[in-house]
């Protein structure tokens, strides 16, 4: 965050208001540039006798548009200025005029995204370390949000992404706002194409969002369902999802347009290889107008067919099962055995000898309560089994303790 440091008597504030009244009326002529200026200042001072913070605002920035184009100022002394303009937020005790301070400086330095996006950017950030509103913040930062994608400089923002989860909450965001976070922060994920998981993730949560509470809302998040259930559905290396369960989900089953999606992610996540293409020959067309590629539909089928199996097989799943289940031949089978290890899906080790993977982890496609309930359970066993091993530990400590105590006494 920038600070600012006086460098004459003037004060900064009135010393940028000079400056950007001369840059604005420098083509009258000079008896009209001094004329301006002087009203300028003198409206200035005035604001800041009496307070009004808001009208100073709005003041300064009115030729703040020249700053950013003339070629009288370097990068520099732009970011000087506005350090100079938004640190009026910091005066006024008027806690509902801070937010309007911060929506007018916005409002002109997003008005040319493509001119100087980064300085811009910067500048708004500068404004977020200044501000202690906290839906102040969350405003500025999305404005900031905004412009990364319309400058095209959407990388300087990512490395603020990661810090979200901290930002939300000191936002404490009411849910029509969390929904637009999420889905901004998504798209400007997959424009720059920096993980395909992180976008997935934030689309995720944007659906999350929607209740069933409210039909007039879910109604609208039908085509983000589906453009979401269609990312998973092309997404290579992800396996695992919880959307069936989701509201902006479910209310597809039995929507007369959107059914079908619902049903394709019923297949991937809860079906095997041979539901794909029963699906898939009776509805080729439809996939095709998704942009999902048939063969890139069944590589990923196959190994969550594979992981299916894992899943249900008891730990052993046979060789000839797996090549049934997957219809490949016996020297492909292996091979998808090796692509799920790498792909981090099941942890085996295979037994050539009696024709069988031996599974002793696997990923699970979808983790509902069904399967909470199993860990809970597995949990409940491990936890007596600990408890049995202490029990038995204090036993034999006991029987030790007492067979010393008992060879003592003979000693003596």
């Amino acid at each position: 965050m920038a600070t600012i440091v006086p460098t004459s008597d003037e004060d900064p504030a009135l010393a940028v208001v000079r400056l950007t009244a001369e840059l604005s009326w420098a083509d009258a002529g000079p008896e009209v540039v001094e004329q301006q200026v002087t009203r300028l200042f003198v409206e200035a001072q005035e604001c800041m006798v009496t307070g009004r913070w808001l009208d100073l605002t709005s003041l300064m920035l009115t030729s703040a548009d020249l700053i950013f184009s003339s070629s009288k100022f370097s990068e520099k002394d732009i970011e000087c200025i506005f350090t100079v303009i938004c640190n009026l937020v910091t005066k006024s005790e008027n806690l509902d005029e801070v937010p309007e301070m911060a929506k007018l400086i916005c409002a002109k330095i997003v008005q040319q995204p493509t001119d100087k996006p980064a300085l811009r950017l910067k500048t708004l950030f500068n404004l977020y370390n200044l501000l202690e509103n906290a839906y102040s913040q969350f405003y500025v930062y999305m404005k900031a949000l905004d412009l990364a994608v319309n400058g095209k400089v959407t990388e300087l923002v990512i490395p603020s992404i990661k810090k979200l989860d901290s930002f939300l909450k000191e936002w404490n965001l009411e849910v029509r706002d969390q929904r637009e976070l999420f889905l901004t922060v998504s798209n400007i994920l997959k424009e720059s194409k920096s993980s395909v998981k992180d976008a997935f993730k934030f689309r995720t949560k944007h659906l999350a969002t929607f209740s069933s509470d409210d039909a007039y809302t879910l109604g609208e998040a039908k085509e983000e369902a589906v453009r979401t259930i269609i990312e998973f559905v092309r997404a290579p290396d992800i396996f695992q999802c919880d959307l069936l369960d989701m509201p902006a989900i479910a209310q597809l089953e039995k929507d007369a347009k959107y059914s079908l999606a619902y049903q394709l992610l019923k297949i991937f996540l809860t079906q095997r290889l041979d539901a794909y293409l029963e699906f898939q020959a009776a509805n080729s067309a439809l996939l095709k107008s998704y942009g999902l590629v048939h063969e890139d539909c069944i590589t990923k089928m196959r190994l969550m067919s594979l992981v299916d199996l894992a899943s249900n097989e008891s730990g052993r799943v046979p060789y000839a099962l797996i090549k049934d289940t997957l219809q490949i031949n016996d020297y492909e089978m292996e091979l998808w055995v090796v692509k799920a290890i790498t792909s981090k899906l099941i942890k085996c080790r295979m037994d050539q000898m009696n024709q069988a993977v031996l599974v002793s982890c696997s990923t699970e496609r979808v983790f509902g309560q069904h399967q909470w309930q199993a860990l809970r359970e597995k949990l409940a066993t491990w936890r007596g089994n600990v408890a049995s091993v202490i029990s038995t530990i204090q036993a034999n400590k006991l029987t030790e303790d007492g067979t010393q105590t008992i060879q003592g006494l003979v000693i003596r």
